[in-house]
């Protein structure tokens, strides 16, 4: 990799998609993938050693998430951009990773040259979002201050949400607790908050709820029939 060429770091735990993204981006001329993590912990040890010029990274990663890692990333003042990776409705979790301090935000489902039009476009110091999401976001601004028409997901905080995505693993509450370094008990209220809000009356109905949802990266329309 030469000096002249921008350094991209990738932090996804899928295989397969991590090295088909290393190949569409050392095709470039100008960008070269100068390392890959697969969680944050390891994702902060290559941060540290490679300064990077850009982050990529998934939503959902080994014990923790790409939200969680550009919150760190801001918190601890690096000026590296970040760019949001996910196969997860767009919707809900576009206008999350802004709020963390995401650069950009981009769907796997997309087109890969878009994925080095949005590379490009975080680069050179602006914001990716595809039309539908910059639509959507200023609907919501422009709607319910209150938010009263959002969907019953958008009501989840980051947390229950991570929670959410966790169960939708198969990950049981000690081992939630674990990974989030919190308690059973904590993690049993998050899914009481969770089951209301989702309005699902048993824990069956929300593990099958957070299933179709990790599965298929779509907000369920409706409570799965017990």
């Amino acid at each position: 990799m030469t000096d002249n060429k921008k350094k991209i770091l990738i932090v996804e735990d899928h295989p397969i998609f991590r090295w088909g993204l290393s190949e569409l981006i050392n095709q470039e001329s100008d960008m070269a993938v100068c390392g890959e993590a697969t969680n944050v912990s390891d994702a902060w040890k290559a941060i540290e050693r490679l300064n990077p010029d850009l982050i990529i990274a998934d939503i959902t990663l080994e014990n923790s998430d790409g939200i969680d890692l550009t919150k760190e990333v801001n918190r601890r003042n690096k000026k590296i951009p970040v760019l949001i990776l996910s196969m997860h409705d767009q919707f809900l979790y576009a206008e999350r990773a802004l709020h963390a301090g995401a650069r950009g935000y981009i769907m796997k489902q997309e087109a890969m040259e878009s994925v080095v039009t949005a590379i490009r476009q975080v680069l050179s110091g602006k914001i990716y979002l595809n039309e539908k999401v910059k639509d959507r976001i200023l609907f919501n601004l422009a709607d319910s201050p209150a938010g009263s028409s959002r969907s019953p997901m958008d009501r989840l905080t980051n947390r229950e949400l991570e929670v959410f995505r966790m169960i939708g693993r198969g990950l049981t509450t000690r081992e939630i607790a674990s990974n989030l370094h919190l308690s059973i008990k904590t993690i049993g209220t998050y899914r009481e908050r969770i089951k209301e809000k989702l309005n699902l009356k048993h824990a069956n109905e929300l593990v099958r709820h957070a299933v179709h949802w990790e599965k298929t990266g779509e907000i369920p329309t409706e409570s799965p029939s017990p």
